[in-house]
Parts: C-alpha cells; structure tokens; sequence
C-alpha cells in the first residue's frame, strides 16, 4: 500500500519518494495484523526472523517501546530494511490471501523512526571487554552488522573500506529516493560511539596488506559483497555511451554526497535518449535516476518473459510472488519491454565512436520441467531502439577478491570460516542476494567468530 510524492514533484529532486502511513492507516493495518490465525511472516518469511505479530501488537497498544525492544532483538538495522527490503513477510503474510498483505515494513519504519524521534535509539556499549580484535573488510550490510554484533559483544572491531565513506552498496548502489544517505551515516555515529573504528579511502590488499592486518587482528573478515559486474560483450560494446549501471548510480550519489562536482559529461542523461538493459531493481533505480538528470526518452529491455499479474498456478501462498512489481522509478515514466534480446551496438551516425542504437529481437522461452531454459529468435522481429545512453544493468557474478586471497582458496564453509582466524560473510558466500540477507549473514558470521573466540579461551584456560 505504498503510497508516494506526486510524480511531477519527486522527479525534480533526489529526496526519498515513499510517504509514511497516517495515524489512521497505521492503526487499521494493526488490527489487520491481529485477525492473523497462524502467522507465517516472521519464520518462513523474514531472513532475520523478526517477531512481526508481536511487534505489531506492541505498537497497537501504544507500547512503541516495548515495540521497539523486540524488533531490536533480531534486526540491527531496522532504518536500512524499512526502506529497502522487499518485504518477504508481506508474500507469506495470511492476510495477502484474499486482500493486500499487511504492510509490515512501513510499520517497522514507524518503531524506528518514532524511536528515534524520541531519543531512544543510543549506542549498546559492552559492560566488559573481550580480548579479541577483529578487523572487517568491507562497510556493506553484512560487514556493517558482523561489526555491530562483535563490538556489542566487547570486541574491538575495525572496519576498512575503499570508499571514500563507509556503507558500501547502501551507500553507492542505491539511489537517495530509495534510501537518503543521512540515515546511514545516523547509523554509522551511533556505532562509533559504541566504538567501532572505521578507516576509509584504503583498499585492503592493495595500500594495506593482508598479511598486516591478520597480524594486527585475531580474526579478519571478508565482507566484499559480490561486486563482478556481468558485462554484454556484443558488437560494439566499446563504443562510447555504455555504462555499467553500477557505476551509473555510483556517481550519481557521488555528486549528491559532495564527492564530485558533478556528474561526469559522458554519463549525464540530460537531454539524452536512454536504454536500461535488465529489468531488476538496479535498472529500475536507473530508470529514476535518468529521469530525474533530465531524459528525453527512457526504455527499460528485459531479455526473460512479462511476469504474471498474479501468482501462477506453481507458485502458491505462502511462496514469495513470482509477479509483475512496478516501482516508483516505473510510475515516472518511460516504456518496459520483455522477452527482448539485444544483438548490437550501432554507432551514431556521423560519430562512429559514440553510441547511437541498439539491434534487438524479441524471443521465446523453451521451458523444461516447468523451468526456462533457453530463449529462441522469433523469425522477423528485429527492430532498432535509438539511444545516446545504454546503462548494462545484468546484476553480479562474484566478489571482487584482487589481491585479498587467490580465488582458489576463497572456499569458505557453512558457517563461513575460511582459514583459522579468516572467515567471509554476505554476497561474497551467498552471491548475489538481498540487503537483509546480507545482514542476516552477517551476524550469523559474528556469532561464528565469537564462538571461535570462546572454544579457544577454552582450550587456553584448559592447557594453563
């Protein structure tokens, strides 16, 4: 039931584009929550398991606090996946079975932020401190609460990140109307002042050995996140005017976060006709982001088929839906095509470096036991799409190791430890996924450490 700033408005500015609920609103969604008979939200679809009746309930009865104390118990980061999770609780929600689910992400937006409106989020300093440093390379999701786990636990953490400022893809993948760039550095004070050092600008492997930094920490954590980009290397891939998307959104929040100037000539849509090649949230967020530089002319191109409207007949409650989603960057305009393939990049007429079109063709899907395997040219359907602009939004592939680790032993186990004393966590174990999956590997992974912690202590204090 998200509801947003009317359309000519939002797209003058990079300000966050969803409303909060009302007063109203919120109370008529608790009491919905409430006519649950056996809730399936907070096991089977929430990755942190986050105590979804039981919270809607406290705030139903006006115990914001009390609200706010449960939902801190599972979720680190409540301010990050209010605004950005795809609600997987709300596709397994009972009420999603013959209405709108309730929607329990905008309500976990209330309890924290009326939380923090109130002054009663502050930092969670251990009352002792353990003998353990660990350093994490990486300020993602995942390395983010694997360092608020173990410095909450009394460990001294360290966190390094290549960036010019810490938060990773929170910060330099998604776009400030998604997720405004304050809340994150909100988060980031509070963990400072719980004592987590953060040290940016330095690419782990490359200024900073590993070799140094496993000297100088007892534990060292590799949470790279899954950050290979997967390229399209057609003819023409070299003309001028193809980005990764990745990038794209990456200088687009270097310049609203006073990192740039401004955005580089060669990547500015204003003006321009863009083409976005897939059809996920990246090249969704692209399509905003184009828009709000000042397009002439926005297309989105997506290689597998249309998605039903509703959850097919393979797909069942509680099942997260497989079906059409249309974003707030879709609502702003543009055209979305599917079962699209891309054959070429033509080069403009006139200026034979610079990128002009692209050839397409439309397929089909053979399918095998349900599945879709392989796409087929359909005879007759090439057509060409004018564009100035091609941004390859194709998702990820794998972490980014360069001179980290040799590839061959980046093979951690279940619980993601790797070498004794080098464990891994997030999108770099699991490929790519989502942020709250990354936080979820994240702590889990801290909890690896800290048992590890414990065994040796053991040992130590068994042998002496």
């Amino acid at each position: 039931m998200s509801q947003y700033r009317p359309v000519a408005e939002r797209i003058k500015d990079y300000l966050p584009v969803e409303l909060r609920l009302t007063d109203e609103e919120i109370k008529r969604e608790l009491k919905r929550c409430q006519d649950c008979g056996i809730p399936f939200c907070h096991a089977l679809g929430c990755p942190l398991g986050n105590f979804i009746p039981e919270i809607n309930l406290d705030a139903l009865a006006g115990r914001w606090d009390m609200a706010l104390a449960r939902l801190l118990e599972t979720s680190p980061f409540p301010e990050f996946t209010a605004r950005i999770c795809p609600a997987l609780c709300e596709g397994s929600c009972v009420q999603s079975l013959d209405s709108q689910p309730v929607p329990s992400r905008q309500i976990e937006r209330e309890v924290i932020e009326r939380a923090f409106a109130k002054g009663l989020v502050g930092p969670k300093i251990a009352a002792e401190k353990l003998d353990l440093n660990v350093g994490v390379i990486g300020s993602g999701p995942s390395g983010l609460a694997a360092a608020q786990r173990l410095s909450q636990a009394g460990a001294k953490v360290t966190v390094y990140e290549k960036d010019q400022k810490a938060g990773g893809f929170l910060r330099y993948g998604i776009p400030d109307f998604k997720l405004e760039k304050s809340v994150i550095d909100r988060r980031l004070d509070l963990m400072a002042r719980e004592g987590v050092e953060f040290v940016t600008g330095v690419e782990a492997g490359l200024d900073i050995s590993v070799r140094f930094l496993q000297k100088r920490h007892h534990a060292l954590i590799l949470a790279l996140g899954s950050r290979k980009k997967r390229d399209l290397p057609l003819p023409g891939r070299e003309l001028c005017g193809i980005f990764m998307a990745s990038d794209y959104l990456a200088a687009q929040n270097r310049v609203i976060g006073g990192e740039l100037h401004a955005m580089p000539p060669e990547m500015d849509a204003f003006g321009r006709k863009v083409v976005v090649i897939g059809g996920g949230d990246t090249g969704s967020d692209c399509v905003g982001t184009a828009w709000r530089q000042g397009a002439s002319e926005v297309r989105q191109i997506e290689i597998m088929p249309k998605p039903p409207e509703t959850r097919a007949a393979d797909n069942p409650w509680p099942q997260w839906p497989r079906i059409l989603r249309t974003t707030s960057s879709h609502q702003e305009g543009g055209q979305r095509r599917w079962s699209v393939n891309t054959l070429k990049f033509l080069p403009k007429e006139g200026w034979p470096d610079r990128l002009g079109a692209l050839s397409c063709e439309e397929v089909d899907w053979e399918s095998e036991n349900g599945r879709l395997v392989k796409p087929v040219p359909v005879p007759g359907t090439e057509f060409v799409l004018a564009a100035d602009l091609a941004f390859l939004a194709l998702g990820f592939t794998a972490p980014e190791l360069g001179a980290l680790i040799e590839p061959q032993r980046f093979n951690p186990d279940r619980a993601g430890r790797l070498a004794p004393g080098l464990y891994a966590a997030g999108d770099a174990v699991t490929g790519p996924s989502l942020v709250v999956r990354a936080i979820s590997s994240g702590l889990n992974l801290a909890n690896t450490v800290l048992d590890d912690y414990r065994i040796s202590a053991l040992k130590s204090s068994s042998a002496a």
